[in-house]
């Protein structure tokens, strides 16, 4: 491949050379931490001079490390480590090692030798010397993570040496050629259909001009390129995505790109690449810009000069304000290595620029170099995006749940939830049809993306009573609760059911990692003799929802005598089972869930999944069992009158205004937000209310509620309810306007110039006691 190279000294072009002003903003080589879950198999890749420190949770834990050579072969020695045992199989999540090995040429047949790596309290430091992958286990068997008690947490630290190369993104595959663009120039290459194109953000916080053009196009004298008013209507968003609605497309509507894998996820579409007129204008003539440097990048191809070029502005932080409907602009999301990867749907020529522009915030004020990666056609690269647990927490790609390879074959329409893929609807029933199954029959959904923690030792109970808003001293063992977590301000931090495995021993099951650095921060603060347990991906789980779910699990559920049996569980009772018999694959069944139907939870180790879900669809076949996707729960969850995160209860929100108040003991003697509570308790301004809409138009999250003229709420979730044939909405209204039976109205046009009229009720809309997940 050839690479066209526009070469301009970007410290000699009229300005001021970019200074390191802030400092905060380039952080390439800090050291990066990954919690170890149970069961988990971390890769670290390793340059020689880096350095690795293992840290577990207390005295005695233990630790498996394997390492290999770009070869496959091992290579422990690299890391001054020698073999001790073979990986223990049995104990470990182990299949992406084996697919790891084979595709890198070594024997995945053969024993894995492996390093035992006892802690002792204090962080073992290792230093690679040589380039290996490194593999390390927090071993646990099968049982110990289903029925609670596992060895807990490792916390393993990745430190890169020190280097003045640019630290890259490992490699996605075989790579045909790669090159840097580096800063205030623009550089154009060709690429073959089926092809990657992998633009990585260096140092973080630099935009990416980027355009393509249909090669054959360009040979029949067409300038066919990528249109962005095209694209935005074919895809109906402003960037595409991973996923269904993945392409960017031509003026004809034809696709020329598949975006596979972004993880930034923030980019710009609605403008031009810069241009010299814009630089004249704010007093910077003869400043250096990208049209005319794709201009010149691309001129050998014959295609026309023009003084502002149309691009995709990767790494280009903009949004449209809702109120002054401006298009708006601040620094980049992207961090350092940060990428797109495109696969080329057509033979292209394509041109990528690294953004001069240092008198705005795009670059960070500080530009500096892109590099782009080619890689072949056969490179297998699943679709993916970033999922970082908080803004500075390291990244993770998007992963497949354990349950995928059952779940690909039935639908393709999936959608990130938090760290996993997981399917909206299911198209053989269609989301309508997966809602009635659920409402008169069974089904089975994957909920593996909630987030699990085990609350183990002495003061565990302590901790939680501080922590969550109902009284912990009353829940019994083999029982659950659902409760929250607020902050000082009475906000809902996090929601989530609470389970009693033993009377020291407690199961969280919630939606967001911050719960966990919430326990973490009050048992420190606390002093207590007590452990966090963060399961993260090893341990999926099943919602087997439905009238008929009981029926369906008769069929497959052991229980020993010592536990409670599957027919004596109430709602929110939990046991410990296994799949068939006595040796059958071990999992903690609840009776719990998000429809308001009777129903239950399987959660199980992720070496059982598959067995599982094939018992779970053969037993349920009986029953009319149907998958279930995101689509249908979000349907009932709002006719259930359950809430959501970020809807519901949200920032600034407390608990009472989240309709959450029923979750709130006062009684108790102390948690974290009660006195919060206690006041906005006796004076409510909000509540939580139902709105029966005489329409099927379904109002939008956020849209206005209005009496007369004046706002008196929000709307904060909505949808079609197929009971009732109409549509329904959950509000936030002020007291004055929530009594039962009052009339108002949605507001929609800019809230005035249409008006849905509602009628205020409760919630749920549909068994308001709750008789069917009693039943």
């Amino acid at each position: 491949m050839t690479c066209y190279g526009v070469l301009h000294d970007f410290d000699n072009m009229g300005f001021q050379t970019p200074v390191r002003a802030f400092p905060g903003f380039r952080k390439a080589r800090e050291g990066v931490a990954r919690v170890l879950a149970p069961r988990e198999l971390l890769k670290q890749e390793l340059r020689a001079g880096d350095l690795l420190s293992l840290e577990g949770p207390g005295q005695g834990a233990a630790l498996q490390i394997a390492v290999f050579d770009a070869a496959g072969r091992p290579a422990l020695a690299a890391l001054g480590l020698q073999p001790d045992a073979e990986l223990a199989q049995e104990t470990c999540d182990i299949a992406e090692l084996l697919g790891w090995i084979s595709v890198n040429g070594g024997d995945s047949a053969a024993g894995i030798p492996a390093c035992t790596a006892k802690l002792t309290g204090e962080p073992l430091l290792l230093k690679a010397a040589a380039e290996v992958t490194a593999w390390i286990c927090c071993p646990a068997n099968r049982e110990q993570l289903a029925f609670g008690g596992s060895a807990g947490n490792a916390t393993v630290t990745w430190q890169p040496a020190a280097s003045n190369t640019p630290l890259l993104p490992p490699l996605l595959g075989d790579t045909r050629d790669e090159f840097t663009v580096s800063r205030a120039t623009a550089m154009s290459y060709e690429v073959k259909k089926g092809e990657i194109i992998q633009i990585i953000d260096v140092q973080g916080q630099q935009c990416s001009d980027f355009t393509a053009f249909n090669a054959a196009e360009l040979q029949r004298g067409e300038e066919k390129m990528i249109d962005g008013t095209a694209t935005r209507s074919m895809v109906r968003r402003a960037y595409p995505g991973p996923g269904l609605l993945d392409k960017f497309f031509d003026r004809d509507m034809r696709p020329l790109l598949n975006v596979v894998q972004d993880t930034c996820g923030r980019h710009d579409t609605f403008g031009l690449a810069c241009t010299a007129r814009g630089y004249e204008e704010r007093g910077f003539p003869g400043h250096v810009n990208c049209s005319d440097n794709i201009s010149e990048s691309l001129s050998r191809f014959g295609i026309a000069r023009r003084s502002a070029w149309p691009a995709i502005n990767f790494f280009w932080n903009t949004w449209v304000d809702p109120h002054s409907h401006h298009i708006m602009t601040e620094e980049s999301h992207s961090r350092p290595g940060d990428y797109v990867a495109m696969r080329a749907l057509e033979d292209l020529v394509c041109v990528s620029t690294a953004c001069p522009d240092d008198i705005d915030p795009i670059n960070g004020w500080n530009p500096t170099d892109v590099h782009v990666r080619i890689y072949r056609p056969e490179t297998p690269l699943r679709r993916a995006v970033a999922y970082r647990e908080k803004e500075d927490a390291p990244m993770s790609i998007s992963q497949n749940s354990a349950f995928h390879e059952r779940l690909e074959p039935l639908t393709q329409h999936f959608a990130p939830a938090r760290d996993l893929w997981a399917p909206v609807s299911f198209p053989s029933h269609g989301t309508t049809g997966e809602y009635w199954a659920c409402r008169n029959a069974v089904t089975v959904q994957d909920m593996s993306g909630l987030r699990k923690y085990d609350i183990a030792g002495p003061d565990a109970e302590v901790l939680l009573q501080r922590a969550t808003t109902r009284n912990v001293a009353k829940l019994a063992v083999w029982r659950g609760s659902y409760t929250l977590m607020c902050d000082e301000a009475g906000t809902v931090i996090d929601d989530g059911t609470l389970f009693r495995l033993a009377p020291d021993l407690f199961r969280w099951c919630c939606g967001s990692e911050e719960s966990g650095r919430v326990l973490e921060t009050l048992a420190q603060e606390m002093g207590l003799q007590v452990r966090i347990h963060d399961m993260r991906g090893a341990m999926p789980n099943l919602a087997i929802q439905g009238p008929k779910s009981r029926d369906l699990l008769r069929k497959i559920t052991f229980t020993q005598p010592h536990v409670p049996q599957l027919d004596q569980l109430k709602w929110f009772g939990v046991t410990v089972a296994r799949l068939n018999d006595r040796e059958g694959a071990p999992f903690m069944l609840s009776r719990s869930g998000y429809t308001g139907e009777l129903g239950y939870e399987i959660f199980c180790s992720k070496a059982d999944a598959l067995a599982i879900w094939d018992a779970v669809m053969a037993a349920g076949e009986e029953f009319g069992i149907t998958p279930m996707g995101s689509a249908a729960l979000n349907i009932i969850r709002i006719e259930a009158g359950l809430a959501a995160a970020n809807a519901e209860f949200a920032p600034g929100v407390d608990a009472f205004e989240a309709g959450l108040g029923f979750a709130v003991d006062l009684s108790k003697p102390s948690f974290t937000g009660k006195a919060a509570l206690e006041r906005n308790a006796r004076e409510p301004r909000r509540v939580l209310k139902g709105l029966l809409l005489g329409c099927y138009d379904v109002p939008l999250h956020g849209s206005p509620v209005y009496q007369g003229e004046r706002q008196v709420g929000v709307v904060t979730s909505a949808t079609r309810s197929p009971s009732l044939e109409h549509a329904i909405a959950i509000a936030r209204l002020g007291v004055e306007h929530a009594g039962n039976g009052a009339r108002l109205e949605i507001g929609q046009l800019d809230g005035r110039m249409k008006r849905l009229g509602a009628t205020v009720t409760d919630i749920p809309f549909i068994d308001p006691q709750r008789k069917r997940a009693r039943a």
